[in-house]
C-alpha cells in the first residue's frame, strides 16, 4: 500500500480562496495537508478542521522571513511526518501604476511583490527541497507546484510588480524542474486567470466591474477555486511526473499564449 501524500499549502487560510480549495481536493484525494496563514493561526485551523480526513495540521509565519520559512517548513514537517509536496499559493496583489505612484511608494511595491509572490516561494522551495533529499525514504514522488498567473503574459499595467513576480515564479519553476528532475522531483506552475474568491468577490458584484471582467472571458464566467485546485492535485499525482517544467495556461481562453 503506497504512502499517504503529505502537503504543505502556503496561503490557505482564506475559506473562500484558492489555497483552501486547494487543501480541500488534495485532502479529499487522501492526503495529509498543513495548511498555512501569513498571522491568523485562528483561520488556518478553521481550514484545517473543515478538511475530510485526519492529521492535517495548521502552520503560521511571515514567508517573507527567511527564518520563518524554514520554521513552517520544520513544523510542517514535523506535524504531518514529512512533505512530499509543496504549494506556493501566497501571494498578493496591490495596484501601483507608474503614473500615479510617487517614486517611493513604487520602490515599496515592487520589494514586496518580489518578496511575497517570488522570494519567499524561493526559499520556501529551497527548505522542502532540501527535507526531501535528506529524508530516509529519499526524494523520489517530490513535488512543487507553485500558483502563478496570466498576469505574467498579458500584462498587470496597474500592478506591474505583480505580473513581473509571476513571471519570476514560472521561470523558478522551470529552473528547479531541470535541476530536480535527477532526483525524480517534479516542479510545475499553473499560470491562472480571474478566480472567483473572497478577495475577487466585491469586483464581480459590481456590474459594470464584472462586465469588463467578463468580456476577457470567452465562456462568459472567471473561474471557481476549486477548479485551480482541480489542476494542482493532478500536478501532485503520480501521473504527473512527466509533466515536470510545465506552465499550465488555466485562464479560460482569457488569454492565449
Amino acid at each position: 500500500m503506497s504512502r499517504r501524500q503529505r502537503v504543505l499549502v502556503t496561503g490557505a487560510s482564506r475559506p473562500a480562496g484558492i489555497g483552501a480549495a486547494v487543501a480541500a481536493a488534495l485532502a479529499e484525494r487522501g492526503a495529509a495537508v498543513a495548511v498555512h496563514a501569513r498571522a491568523d493561526t485562528r483561520a488556518a485551523e478553521a481550514v484545517a478542521g473543515r478538511l475530510p480526513g485526519e492529521g492535517h495540521v495548521a502552520v503560521t509565519g511571515d514567508l517573507t522571513d527567511a527564518d520563518t520559512v524554514a520554521r513552517v517548513v520544520a513544523e510542517a514537517v514535523e506535524g504531518l511526518g514529512g512533505v512530499d509536496v509543496l504549494v506556493s499559493n501566497s501571494g498578493i496583489y496591490r495596484e501601483h501604476p507608474v503614473t500615479s505612484t510617487s517614486y517611493v511608494e513604487w520602490q515599496a511595491m515592487w520589494r514586496r511583490h518580489l518578496d511575497v509572490n517570488l522570494v519567499a516561494a524561493a526559499n520556501a522551495a529551497w527548505c522542502v527541497v532540501d527535507h526531501l533529499l535528506h529524508r530516509p525514504e529519499g526524494p523520489a514522488g517530490g513535488r512543487i507546484i507553485m500558483i502563478g498567473s496570466r498576469g505574467a503574459y498579458r500584462g498587470e499595467p496597474r500592478v506591474p510588480a505583480y505580473g513581473a513576480s509571476k513571471a519570476g515564479l514560472h521561470a523558478l519553476a522551470q529552473s528547479l524542474a531541470v535541476a530536480l528532475g535527477p532526483h525524480r522531483i517534479a516542479v510545475a506552475a499553473l499560470a491562472v486567470g480571474f478566480t472567483r474568491t473572497d478577495l475577487t468577490a466585491d469586483l464581480l458584484d459590481d456590474p459594470s466591474a464584472a462586465e469588463a471582467v467578463l468580456a476577457q472571458h470567452p465562456l462568459g464566467r472567471v473561474a471557481d477555486p476549486a477548479e485551480i485546485a482541480s489542476a494542482v492535485a493532478w500536478f501532485a499525482s503520480p501521473a504527473a511526473e512527466f509533466a515536470t517544467g510545465a506552465v499550465l495556461h488555466l485562464n479560460g481562453g482569457s488569454y492565449l499564449h
